[in-house]
Formats: C-alpha cells, sequence, structure tokens
C-alpha cells in the first residue's frame, strides 16, 4: 500500500468512527427524547427492530448478498434468537426511559462479567487474571456510579442489567450460529429483527401499547412520529458504520474504538440532555470504562480464530 492510499485508508477509519459515534450518540440522545414525551418502550422496540429488519432487506438486495439455503431446524435456532433479540431492545428502552442514558451505558458496560460467566458456564472457558482484574473494575466502577447516581431507579438498573446479560448470551449464541451456517451477519440481523418484531413483538404491542402509541402520536403530530423514524434509522446506521469499521481494522483497534465509543454515548448524553453528574458518579463511570477496555485487551492476547461477529 502506498503513502497515499495508506493515508486515505487512515482518514476513512477516523471518518467512519466519527461517525459511528454520531450516529450512537443521537439514537440514545434521540430515544431518551422519544421516551420522555411518549413513555411507551415496546413501540420504541417496535420501530427499532423493523427498521432493522427492512433496511438490512433492502442493503442485502443493494449489494447483492445470496440468500443461503438452510435447514429445516434453523427455525429452532432463530427463535431463540429472535427471543433474546426482543427483550435484549425492550430492556434497553426501558433503561434509558427510567434512568439517565450515561448511567443506563455505565451498567451496560457490564457485558463482559456476564460474558465471561456464560463462557466459563456454557463453554468451560476459565477467564484469565488479566480478565478478572478487568472485571473487577468494572464491577467497582457500576458500584460506585449507582451508589452515587442522582437518578436512581431500580427498574432502570435491572433493565440495563438485563440488556447486558441477553448481549453477551447473543454475543455466544450467535457466533455459533454463523460458524454453522456461514451465514452473512445483516441476513442474520434481517431474520432475527423480523422475526422478533413481526412475529413476537406486535401481538404484544398491539395489546400493551397499540392503542396508546397511535393516540400519542396523533396527539404529538408529525414531530413525535419523525423523532421515531429517526431513531429506528441512527439505530440501524450506527450497527452498519460498526461493521464498516470492524472489517478495516484489527480486532484490538476495534474494542478500543468501542469502549471509545461508549464514552462518547455518555459524554453526548450528559451534555445535550444536560443530566447532573457528580464528581464521584463521573469517576465510577470512568473507571468502568476503563475495565472494558482492559478486558478487551486481555481477551485481545488470546490467538484469534476469528473476528468478532456482532458488532456493540
Amino acid at each position: 500500500m502506498t503513502a497515499t492510499n495508506e493515508w486515505r485508508e487512515h482518514a476513512t477509519i477516523v471518518a467512519l468512527c466519527v461517525l459511528w459515534y454520531a450516529a450512537s450518540s443521537a439514537s440514545n440522545v434521540v430515544g431518551k427524547v422519544v421516551l420522555s414525551e411518549l413513555p411507551l418502550p415496546l413501540t420504541l422496540s417496535l420501530v427499532q427492530l423493523v427498521s432493522a429488519a427492512v433496511l438490512s432487506a433492502a442493503c442485502l438486495d443493494a449489494f447483492r448478498i445470496p440468500r443461503p439455503h438452510l435447514p429445516r431446524r434453523y427455525w429452532r435456532v432463530l427463535i431463540p434468537l429472535a427471543i433474546a433479540k426482543l427483550l435484549t431492545t425492550a430492556a434497553s428502552q426501558v433503561s434509558i426511559w427510567k434512568v439517565p442514558v450515561s448511567y443506563a451505558h455505565t451498567v451496560k458496560a457490564t457485558t463482559p462479567l456476564w460474558t465471561a460467566a456464560l463462557s466459563w458456564a456454557l463453554l468451560g472457558e476459565r477467564p484469565s487474571s488479566g480478565v478478572l482484574l478487568a472485571l473487577a473494575l468494572i464491577v467497582c466502577g457500576v458500584c460506585v456510579a449507582s451508589l452515587t447516581e442522582l437518578q436512581f431507579d431500580m427498574l432502570g438498573m435491572g433493565a440495563a442489567l438485563t440488556a447486558a446479560v441477553l448481549i453477551s448470551l447473543q454475543h455466544i449464541y450467535s457466533k455459533q450460529v454463523m460458524r454453522e451456517w456461514s451465514l452473512h451477519p445483516l441476513r442474520l440481523l434481517e431474520r432475527v429483527s423480523g422475526g422478533a418484531a413481526l412475529v413476537l413483538l406486535a401481538p404484544v404491542w398491539a395489546w400493551m401499547e397499540g392503542g396508546a402509541a397511535l393516540e400519542g402520536v396523533q396527539t404529538a403530530g408529525a414531530r413525535i412520529a419523525a423523532l421515531l423514524a429517526a431513531d429506528g434509522t441512527l439505530a440501524y446506521i450506527q450497527a452498519v458504520l460498526a461493521f464498516s469499521v470492524l472489517w478495516r481494522v484489527s480486532p484490538l483497534t476495534y474494542a478500543v474504538a468501542s469502549a471509545a465509543k461508549r464514552v462518547a454515548v455518555v459524554a453526548a448524553s450528559v451534555v445535550v440532555l444536560r443530566n447532573p453528574v457528580s464528581a464521584a458518579n463521573g469517576a465510577g463511570m470512568a473507571l468502568a470504562a476503563l475495565g472494558v477496555l482492559v478486558y478487551n485487551r486481555a481477551k485481545l492476547r488470546r490467538p484469534l480464530t476469528a473476528r468478532p461477529l456482532l458488532p456493540v
């Protein structure tokens, strides 16, 4: 690679990271605004899942990615993944509805803790000393942030923890599915999101929030409808940008960029939404973010057989 091409590649990666951070931050901020005006987390979950399914299908057609021939037992695997995707999305929306975005993302930084625990329980993978140190930093950081959070809510914290556990389970399960059937990540996202939205969530949404959502949109007018559409689109764009960064950089660089993205989301939410953050609360968030970075470095010291499958 010539110096000019190398410079262009580096510039492209930086631009993609900036756009990734911006899209993720905007998605979380818009989601918080929507839930403040229309406190219907299942509605926002449905919008995000439908957007992911529709836009993934459009991208797959645009790039002419072939449809794989899958065995019948594939559906036995898809259904648990769709349920996990649905519960993860719903729990994430409940968390940012009940607590500040900054605190919700700090709690979700415990994802490595649950990944290590589930990998040990399900796959027999014992964590290294470096991983254990990182997990201790994450737990300490989240505890400090929880004890000093000015807008603490037990339901919000529980929802964020639930989302973190389910994200970990999805990562482990998705890797096995992709390896077994060589399924393109966007194809998996399309199938899982579509199944979660249309088959599982739509009936529950119609029963629990359908009437209130339609009434709320009619009352609030075009503004809330535009915000819902923007949130669904932004959530999908940030996922696509994450994939774009993932395939251009090394796993270690991606891990650092992903940890930095969480910091960017926390910072953007604090600045834009102006939720109060004490010095101790900020220190807890920083400690949790440091723990995530140390965890990624410790995990990537081991030989890799494949890149991470589904970026976060």
